[in-house]
């Protein structure tokens, strides 16, 4: 435990940790977006194109975060041209993207005499040799985008979940569209340092999904799913730091593996919950004219402590008996 403290006293690993907190916040809740959307590999054909972005900035000397990101802003205004112009669907652009961005990387990579060591430290992530400047841009990127996620969680839900109704509402669907495909693009750049861009993609979903598990509002899986990108990344850099003293393990791994763990534990808790949700609303409700039948010779006597659920419906409770609803009525019990 001292090791570990005085290895997080050290400044490189203080900047890693602040850029794992920052980015395991942010990036999970632009996710819970494309998730909506039903786009959640939208983070890895955002990620390839930020290779072109990456390998241009290697090769003219500019800062290459700067570069991914506007690589890929472009990569998402064109996916969302795409789409929206119907010339082909999200599947398809998404792998013209995947399959051209990096291959496009490389290519530029070679043409400048660029070595592959240096591209690999942004396609697997290098956290623990992140300067203070790109940990400042890795912060600000991270703040902008989780105040958009939830400030217009509203609209953004809105557009994700029926176009046609935000349209009847008088929201701005090409805007926010664009807006969420920006923001991934963003998100992408912004954790790359820390996670790579090659699995960018799995901290953007795989939280997302284990917050399902366990939620049912929008809002509640937002905020849930950014605290467990948060627990994930700060608690896989801490897992490759101890292993780190008998094996070189890389923390981007780490933290998607640790995020992994994650939802392989609370499956089965939301199953349970699911379960438990499906018996406490079992029948649909009936309409107000519904026919009860008497029960013939039900000689079982409901009541408090009798081992069946009670189920409150209209002035009365019924009782859920043999696959029915079980109704007190005078001398007898009606099942429907």
């Amino acid at each position: 435990m001292t090791d570990l403290l005085d290895l997080f006293s050290l400044p490189f690993m203080q900047r890693a940790l602040l850029a794992a907190l920052f980015t395991g916040m942010a990036v999970p809740a632009v996710g819970t977006y494309l998730v909506q959307r039903r786009m959640a590999l939208m983070g890895d054909g955002l990620g390839h194109v930020a290779v072109t972005g990456v390998a241009i900035g290697l090769v003219t000397g500019l800062a290459p975060t700067w570069t991914a990101v506007v690589a890929a802003v472009l990569g998402a205004v064109a996916i969302e041209v795409i789409r929206e112009r119907g010339h082909a669907n999200g599947d398809l652009a998404l792998a013209l993207l995947f399959y051209g961005g990096l291959a496009g990387g490389i290519f530029v990579a070679g043409v400048g005499g660029e070595s592959t060591a240096k591209l690999q430290q942004y396609l697997f992530g290098s956290i623990l040799s992140i300067s203070p400047g790109d940990v400042a841009f890795t912060m600000g990127l991270s703040v902008v985008l989780a105040a958009l996620c939830v400030g217009l969680g509203p609209q953004l839900f809105a557009v994700a979940q029926d176009h046609e109704f935000a349209k009847v509402v008088g929201l701005d669907v090409r805007f926010y569209n664009l807006l969420v495909a920006v923001l991934a693009a963003v998100s992408v750049t912004a954790a790359m340092r820390t996670v790579g861009l090659l699995l960018v993609s799995a901290l953007m979903v795989v939280p997302v999904a284990t917050a399902q598990q366990l939620t049912r509002s929008f809002r509640t899986t937002l905020l849930l799913s950014m605290g467990l990108g948060l627990v994930a990344s700060v608690g896989g850099l801490v897992v490759a730091a101890l292993a780190s003293y008998g094996a070189d393990v890389a923390p981007g791994a780490s933290i998607v593996l640790l995020s992994l763990v994650l939802f392989v534990v609370t499956w089965p808790v939301g199953a349970l919950l699911r379960r438990r949700q499906r018996l406490r609303l079992p029948f649909a409700d009936e309409p107000a004219d519904d026919v009860h039948l008497p029960v013939p010779e039900h000689t079982h006597q409901h009541g408090e402590g009798c081992g069946h659920r009670a189920v409150a419906h209209g002035d009365h409770v019924d009782y859920l008996h043999d696959g029915h609803r079980h109704a007190p009525h005078d001398s007898h019990y009606d099942e429907h």
